[in-house]
């Protein structure tokens, strides 16, 4: 038992502390350069785009073979559309505000970001079952590409209008998935692969969706200059260099 409870706060931990640091963000921005939030949110797509195309889809792969890989995906990309879908009918019944489509980017990435940590989580429980230096080296790496895709989150929603306290606890929040993913990856260690397979696709497709249609689409409404393009460039680059260190 205390070995399950130190494995849960240290993915708790871990993982408010990544999407917290970048959370941060939200007390310092708020009528922030467009080409500025334009720049940091094509960087976060890109880190994101990394992750999930060098990480979690191939490991899905691997565990979970091609069918339930892309069933994941799939159920992910639906999950997300439906979730996009109350949150316009939802807004649609409100007085309509120019920095909305800012607010829901926030929103929806707080969402794809914790169904993301989860299977993270799962991971960091599957590598301290295997040996403790993996296990810290999975948290380290995990911790690092939080921190943008907190900023990610922040940002748009302070833009959008959210108060700097609100945003900051919904980045917070969205980490403590990977508390929850810890523990049943050190409770269930000999789950079914296809299980965990499935998950990893679910939120690979969660995230692809985030970024695709909503985070890049956002980014350009901002700004179509080359500073975004770069921005992207460099987060799929940062993006591999973590994946590398994985």
């Amino acid at each position: 038992m205390n070995y399950l409870m130190k494995v849960t706060l240290i993915g708790l931990v871990s993982g408010i502390a990544g999407t917290g640091i970048g959370g941060l963000t939200a007390f310092f921005v708020k009528d922030v350069n467009r080409r500025f939030l334009s720049f940091i949110l094509e960087l976060s797509a890109g880190l994101m785009t990394s992750v999930v195309c060098f990480e979690l889809i191939p490991e899905a792969f691997t565990y979970g073979g091609n069918v339930l890989a892309f069933a994941g995906v799939f159920a992910g990309v639906l999950t997300m559309l439906a979730v996009e879908e109350l949150m316009v009918r939802y807004q649609s019944a409100k007085p309509k505000k120019s920095s909305s489509s800012l607010l829901r980017t926030g929103i929806l990435m707080s969402v794809g970001i914790a169904l993301h940590n989860f299977p993270e989580g799962f991971a960091v429980g599957s590598g301290f079952g295997a040996s403790v230096g993996l296990g810290i080296m999975i948290t380290s790496v995990i911790m690092i590409h939080d921190i943008p895709e907190g900023i990610a989150m922040a940002v748009p929603m302070r833009a959008g209008g959210l108060s700097g306290s609100k945003a900051f606890i919904i980045t917070v929040l969205s980490g403590a998935p990977m508390g929850i993913g810890a523990l049943a990856g050190a409770l269930l260690g000999g789950i079914s692969p296809k299980f965990i397979g499935v998950c990893l696709g679910f939120a690979a497709g969660a995230m692809l969706y985030v970024v695709y249609g909503e985070l890049v689409v956002e980014s350009k409404k901002l700004y179509l200059g080359r500073l975004s393009s770069i921005g992207n460039v460099l987060g799929i680059i940062c993006g591999i260099i973590v994946t590398l260190l994985n």
